[in-house]
């Protein structure tokens, strides 16, 4: 079996983990915590950057930044993973879902100002697959309207827009260190803090509600509760695997460029033909290259290839059930045909086995498979 994802090991992340627990720090907080945001803060040119245990936490940590009230609303694509909705649900918020672009797949902007009503409080970009959303547009409107802007960069580490890196553009950005992603610790994520004004309750918040960053650098005798919080603080055996992980971002970037290139490439015959849709990337976008996907011409062709690539030994997999559609998104008022292109993109979309260690006979046979599916 080729599988869809696989762990691997970049660098010096075992090492690390050792060194974590000979220092004696294992909990949170310590040298390699701070290095990776450290790393992160320089290279991206984020104010601050808090660790935290998932890209889930950075977007609930996210959402409770926001100063939100029972019946606000925040918009967002319903073409995501459900974090980026239930983070603003539990602070009270009703999510407004918009269309995505065929294009890129991402929340399409031209959607925005017809979803504001009095009520709207932010907006959710999700950049997907490691794509820019059109965030040009999505500021201005933000900025126009009085609304925040809170980054859905879970796929977008290392990604840019018009040369500015995903996750700085708007007041916060999120990213995910899941296992699937592409520079990862297992379960883990970051909030980027790129409101100053934010910094110090978003330390608060993460800490239990406590103002314990503040006693650690010496400006209180004591610390104590002061806000609702909860324990957003990620562990330093996630941490010191990740800084191995980061240290190596430009090899494992390039790597999954080389990937992502030969799967381009390869299969363009098949677009040409009118069987498949490959990716678009606008070319103001730098991609981290994460997802490599193919679009079918309906579900039924995704499904026969699906299944025709697992009894092959391929893992490929679909991705989202839009949330609109979903029980809980049904409960928020949704039903299936309010967002068209949406339902159907994700009726026909195929994520192909894409990771650091996919060899190149691996590879071309995903690659030959996907031929003889639309030449049988």
């Amino acid at each position: 079996m080729i599988p869809f994802n696989k762990p691997f090991i970049a660098g010096k992340e075992l090492f690390y983990i050792a060194q974590a627990v000979t220092l004696g720090n294992i909990g949170g907080d310590g040298q390699f915590t701070k290095a990776c945001c450290r790393l992160l803060e320089q290279r991206f040119g984020i104010h601050r950057v808090l660790l935290v245990p998932s890209g889930t936490a950075a977007l609930e940590l996210a959402a409770m930044l926001c100063g939100l009230e029972p019946g606000d609303e925040v918009i967002m694509p319903s073409y995501t993973f459900v974090s980026t909705a239930s983070a603003f649900v539990r602070c009270g918020a009703r999510p407004v879902f918009v269309d995505i672009r065929p294009d890129t797949l991402n929340l399409d902007e031209t959607k925005l100002e017809a979803a504001i009503t009095p009520r709207t409080r932010a907006i959710v970009p999700v950049h997907y697959a490691g794509v820019g959303c059109e965030m040009d547009r999505i500021l201005e409107i933000a900025c126009r309207h009085g609304l925040m802007v809170v980054e859905d960069a879970a796929q977008g580490v290392n990604a840019f827009y018009r040369c500015r890196p995903l996750g700085t553009l708007g007041q916060l950005g999120c990213y995910s260190f899941h296992e699937t992603k592409n520079y990862t610790c297992g379960e883990g994520g970051a909030l980027c803090i790129n409101d100053p004004a934010l910094v110090e309750r978003a330390e608060i918040l993460r800490d239990k509600g406590t103002n314990r960053q503040k006693f650690f650098r010496g400006q209180v005798d004591k610390y104590t509760w002061v806000d609702l919080g909860s324990s957003f603080v990620i562990s330093e055996i996630c941490s010191a695997f990740l800084c191995g992980q980061l240290e190596h971002m430009d090899m494992i970037t390039e790597r999954r460029r080389q990937l992502w290139q030969r799967y381009y490439e390869e299969l363009l015959p098949l677009q040409e033909q009118g069987l498949l849709r490959l990716p678009t990337i606008p070319p103001h976008c730098q991609s981290n290259w994460h997802i490599f996907y193919i679009l079918t011409a309906d579900s039924e062709t995704r499904n026969n290839m699906l299944e025709f690539l697992k009894q092959q030994g391929v893992h490929a997999v679909f991705h989202y059930v839009p949330l609109h559609t979903s029980p809980m998104g049904q409960r928020f008022g949704y039903q299936p045909g309010d967002l068209p292109v949406t339902e159907t993109l994700a009726n026909r979309l195929i994520r192909l086995p894409m990771f650091y260690e996919l060899t190149e006979q691996e590879q071309q046979s995903v690659i030959q498979l996907v031929h003889r599916f639309f030449h049988l």
